[in-house]
This record gives structure tokens, sequence and C-alpha cells, in this order.
């Protein structure tokens, strides 16, 4: 019977995450803020732990995922209600480049190499320098690439909340 305890936690683990998804929503699995990142890693090694425990131990580690759950759950709903609390918790977007042109003090500041750019402009397909809008370092710590004609300007709601 205890050849059969590990596949039994594993199942109770995964209906526990299950539902706690359910519960809090797909944002538990984002990374959308540093915290949700930190909230994600930590979850899987407490999932790790329920897994592997035995006894009490698994129900702790149980008990200890659906706090993260609910940490974040509470941390994401006072990040929407409290700007102060958004501005403690997250990054803010930092443009890197605009209209072709490296930004070299925010690349610095971001410790972003311009080769790192680069592979980023590669990646989106971008074609020649000067059909780059903007790229900018998001949140999260992904960059993303806007680029299209010369002469088209980046709407100001998609640049809202980027450092300059």
């Amino acid at each position: 019977m205890t050849h059969l305890l590990p596949f039994v936690h594993t199942a109770a683990a995964l209906a526990v995450v299950i539902v706690l998804i359910r519960i809090v929503g797909l944002r538990s699995l984002s990374k959308m803020s540093g915290f949700d990142l930190v909230t994600t890693i930590a979850s899987g090694s407490v999932l790790a732990s329920a897994i592997t425990a035995s006894g009490d131990t698994a129900s702790v580690a149980l008990i200890g995922l659906a706090a993260l759950f609910a940490l974040q759950w509470l941390l994401s709903a006072t990040r929407m209600a409290s700007a102060s609390v958004r501005g403690g918790l997250d990054n803010e977007p930092l443009l890197l480049m605009e209209d072709g042109q490296m930004l070299e003090s925010n690349l610095a500041r971001a410790q972003v190499a311009r080769s790192d750019v680069y592979a980023k402009l590669r990646e989106a397909n971008a074609l020649d320098l000067s059909q780059v809008r903007a790229v900018v370092m998001e949140s999260t710590g992904d960059i993303s690439v806007l680029h299209g004609p010369p002469g088209h300007r980046i709407s100001d709601e998609i640049m809202n909340g980027v450092r300059r």
C-alpha cells in the first residue's frame, strides 16, 4: 500500500491546484508582475513538496499552497484598488529603443545589452531599424517590439506607463 502513496499525494495535490486555480483564476499562473512570477515559482516548489511528502507534511504543504494562492488573490485585488500598492509591487515598463534609436541610459538602467535587443528584434521579424517604433522592457521582464512603417505613431494608450 505504501507504494501507492506517491500516486495518492500527486493526485490530491493536483486536485487542490486545479480547485485553487478555478477559485483564484488563471492569473495565478501568469507572470503579469514580479509577484505573480514569484508566486508561480513558489507554488511549484510547494506542490513538489506536497507530492513527495508523507502524512502530516503533505497536509501542511497543501495548506501552504492554498495560502500562496489566497495571498496572490488578496494582493491582486489590492493592486487593482490601490495605485500605491501597484507601484510597490510592480516594475514600470522601460523604453529601450525609440524610432530606431537605442536609448543607452535606459539599456544601462535595465542591464540589457544591445545584443539582447537585436535578438528580440530578430525574434519579432523586424527587418530594418527604421521601422522599429519602440522596444519596451515590460514589467514582467519580457521585451516587446513595436514596429511599422516610418512615420506611423504609437498611440498614447499603448505607451501609457512606459518610462522614457
